[in-house]
C-alpha cells in the first residue's frame, strides 16, 4: 500500500518506519527542510530506542523516503496520515491549525479515492471538520478516519509492531476496510482491531490517557496522605495492585507526570467538557494533583534545610519526563530546577539522553555533568527524578564520599531506605512515612 505520513515528529516517524517495515511504500513529509535533509542522511532527530535502525533498514530497502513535497506525496498515496502537532492553546484547548492546513492541502491535491487518517490527538468532532474542509476543495471520493496512537515513549517500536489494540474510527465503510487491511499484518495472532465511528475513536484516545493519568494522580494523592499518617505507600501500592480488578500498572507514586501526552490531553479533555457545559470533575482533580505533586520534591528539600537553600548545591538525576527518551516536555525535573534556582541553590544535573534539550531551555543556569557521580560532587542533596536503569543501583559508597551532605531524595522509591540509612545517608522517598 502507498502511504503518505505528514509530520515527522515522534508519532509520524514511528508510524512511517513501522508501516514501511511491513512492506508498504511510505513517504514521510515535513515542511522543515533541514529535518528532511537530516532524515535522508539517516540522522534521527529524536531519541527512541531502535527507531534509527528501523528507519535505516527501510530507507535502504527503498520503502521509506523523506520529502518536503507535500502535494506530490498526497497525489501518489492511497492513505494519507496526518501526524502533525496539536499543541495546547492559551485556554487549554488543542490548537488544530496545522491539522486543518494539512487537510486543505490534501483537498487541493485529491486525484482519486483516498483514506485521510488523523493520528494526531484531536478533539472529538475533528474528523467531521476535516471532512467538511476536504469537500470544499474536491469532488473526488474519500473517506476520513481517526486512528489514535497508543505509543509509550521508550517502547514505541514494540508498541507499534505488536499493538495491544488498534482503534480505527470512521463513518465510511470503505475507509474502515482499507485500514483493516493495512493493520492485518500487525494483528495476525488475534483480532485486536476495535472499529467504531470517528467520534468514539477520538474520545477513546483522551479517555485512555485520562484513565492512566488518574491512576498516577490518585496514588500520588495517597502518597502525601501516607506520609502524614506514617504509612508506607509502597506496601499499600503492592497490596492494592494485587486486586485483579485494579492491577499493578500505573500505581507508582512519584514527582508527577509529564511528557507530550498526559498533561496536554488532560487539559484538552477538560476544555472539551467545559465547551459543552459539562464539568469533568475527576479529570480536573487529576490536573490539580499533578501540579501540586511536581512541587513535592522541592518542598522536601526546602524543609530539610529549614528553608535555607542559598548557597546549597543540589544534584538532580534525570531530566527527561521518563526513562528511555530525551523528551523534556512538562518534565517534573524542570519544575524542581526552577524552584531550586529561585531559592538560590546551585544545580548540578545528569541525564543519559536529555541534557542537550534542557540546555536549549535553561542555557547555562545549571551545570550539566557527564556522569551521575560528577553531578553528586560537592552536593548537599541528591534528588532522583527520572528512574533510568543506571540510577537504580549506583555505588552509594562512592556517592557518600563525594557529597558534602549525604541527603537523598528518592522521587521514584527505587532505593532501599534501610540500606542507605545504614550507610549514613539521610533518606526520604515519596509517601514512605
Amino acid at each position: 500500500m502507498r502511504l503518505a505520513v505528514i509530520g515527522t515528529g515522534y508519532v509520524g516517524l514511528v508510524a512511517g518506519a513501522g508501516f514501511s517495515d511491513f512492506g508498504n511504500d511510505v513517504t514521510c513529509v515535513d515542511i522543515d527542510a533541514e529535518k528532511i535533509t537530516r532524515l535522508s542522511r539517516g540522522e534521527v532527530p529524536i531519541y527512541e530506542p531502535g527507531l534509527d535502525v528501523l528507519i535505516a533498514q527501510n530507507a535502504k530497502a527503498g520503502r521509506l523516503t523523506f520529502s518536503t513535497d507535500l502535494a506530490a506525496a498526497i497525489r501518489s498515496a492511497e492513505v494519507v496520515i496526518i501526524a502533525v502537532g496539536t499543541p495546547p492553546a492559551a485556554d487549554g484547548s488543542a490548537d488544530l491549525s496545522a491539522v486543518f492546513a494539512v487537510a486543505e492541502t490534501i483537498g487541493k491535491n485529491m486525484n482519486g479515492f483516498k483514506v485521510v487518517v488523523t493520528k494526531s490527538t484531536v478533539p472529538v468532532g475533528t474528523a467531521d471538520k476535516i471532512e467538511a474542509i476536504l469537500r470544499r476543495f474536491t469532488d473526488e471520493p474519500f473517506g476520513v478516519a481517526s486512528n489514535p496512537e497508543f505509543l509509550k515513549e521508550g517502547a514505541a517500536i514494540q508498541d507499534f509492531m505488536k499493538p495491544d489494540r488498534v482503534v480505527i474510527g470512521s463513518n465510511d465503510a470503505r475507509a474502515l476496510a482499507v485500514l483493516r487491511n493495512l493493520y492485518a499484518p500487525f494483528v495476525r495472532t488475534s483480532d485486536r482491531i476495535h472499529a467504531m465511528d470517528a467520534r468514539s475513536a477520538e474520545l477513546t484516545k483522551y479517555a485512555s490517557n485520562a484513565m492512566l493519568a488518574t491512576r498516577i494522580s490518585f496514588m500520588n494523592d495517597l502518597a502525601v496522605l501516607s506520609e502524614k499518617i506514617g504509612a508506607d505507600i509502597e506496601l499499600v501500592r503492592k497490596a492494592v495492585g494485587a486486586d485483579p480488578r485494579i492491577g499493578p500498572k500505573f500505581l507508582f507514586p512519584g514527582p508527577g507526570f509529564g511528557g507530550s501526552c498526559f498533561p496536554k490531553d488532560i487539559s484538552a479533555l477538560i476544555h472539551i467538557g467545559a465547551s459543552l457545559g459539562h464539568e469533568l470533575e475527576v479529570v480536573r482533580a487529576v490536573e490539580r494533583v499533578n501540579a501540586r505533586q511536581k512541587k513535592l520534591l522541592f518542598e522536601k528539600i526546602r524543609r530539610h534545610f529549614d528553608g535555607a537553600l542559598e548557597g546549597r548545591t543540589v544534584a538532580v538525576w534525570g531530566l527527561a519526563f521518563k526513562p528511555q527518551t530525551d523528551d523534556i516536555r512538562e518534565a517534573p525535573a524542570l519544575v524542581l530546577i526552577e524552584e531550586l534556582l529561585a531559592a538560590g541553590a546551585t544545580v548540578r544535573a545528569h541525564d543519559p539522553a536529555a541534557m542537550e534539550n534542557v540546555r536549549a531551555v535553561l542555557g547555562d543556569r545549571i551545570t550539566y555533568c557527564e556522569s551521575m557521580y560528577d553531578a553528586a560532587l560537592g552536593a548537599d542533596a541528591l534528588a532522583l527524578v527520572t528512574e533510568w536503569h543506571e540510577f537504580r543501583r549506583p555505588d552509594f559508597s562512592r556517592i557518600k564520599r563525594v557529597m558534602r551532605n549525604a541527603a537523598l531524595f528518592d522521587g521514584r522509591n527505587v532505593w532501599d531506605a534501610d540500606e542507605l540509612r545504614a550507610l549514613g545517608f539521610w533518606y526520604t522517598g515519596i509517601g514512605r512515612g
